[in-house]
């Protein structure tokens, strides 16, 4: 997976309720993805920046950050430090290490993870976050705006996550349950540039 960015429109019943953008670059020897949520419109308007480093294979988490991309601290950090076998957890000041038994993913890298399965993913699948289990359950393929997608329903959480179907398997649309309400995000169609025709459709339009 390499450079990559997009964007997602967020709404909420309808109305409009912020903006997500994505930047995935590689840099030393990891995959690091820096998400902004900028939410506004129907919702109070706050920022939230997380980064995610990730295996570049494996795309499991290396280390996860979340605050408000003010330049401050992070208000909540993971690290694992495999050399120790250690997971530790900042809130604040508050600080937390258990044993490092296991790969993890956060709530970035889970996503992209999601978008490596296709087709073959299995009709339930689990992944191992620092908050616990999450089970994934595969729906039947659909399309968004006329694409073909599989989407997965995410517990705990009860989101649901809609991948393109073919590559580059793109994020289509995310709904997240908040306090507000779901709040759906939708690849903005600057981000979606057009497919390109098949061989057989382009060896028509040559003749």
């Amino acid at each position: 997976m390499g450079p990559e960015s997009f964007s997602l429109t967020l709404t909420l019943g309808g109305r409009y309720a912020g903006e997500q953008h994505w930047q995935l670059q590689p840099e030393r020897g990891a995959l690091v993805a820096r998400v902004q949520t900028d939410f506004g419109g129907v919702l109070p308007e706050i920022r939230r920046l997380q980064t995610s480093r990730l295996h570049l294979r494996h795309l499991t988490s290396l280390g996860y950050a979340e605050g408000d991309g003010r330049g401050g601290r992070a208000t909540f950090e993971t690290s694992f430090d495999r050399r120790a076998g250690l997971v530790t957890l900042r809130q604040g000041r508050d600080e937390a290490s258990a044993p490092l038994t296991t790969d993890y993913h956060d709530p970035v890298s889970l996503l992209l993870w999601l978008r490596t399965l296709g087709e073959g993913a299995p009709e339930r699948a689990h992944a191992q976050l620092t908050g616990g289990r999450v089970l994934i359950q595969r729906l039947p393929e659909s399309e968004i705006a006329g694409t073909p997608s599989l989407g997965y329903f995410l517990r705990p959480g009860n989101a649901y996550v809609y991948v393109e179907r073919d590559a580059p398997r793109r994020l289509l649309r995310l709904i997240q349950p908040t306090d507000f309400g779901p709040v759906e995000a939708n690849l903005d169609a600057q981000s979606a540039p057009a497919r390109r025709p098949e061989r057989s459709e382009r060896r028509r339009r040559r003749h």
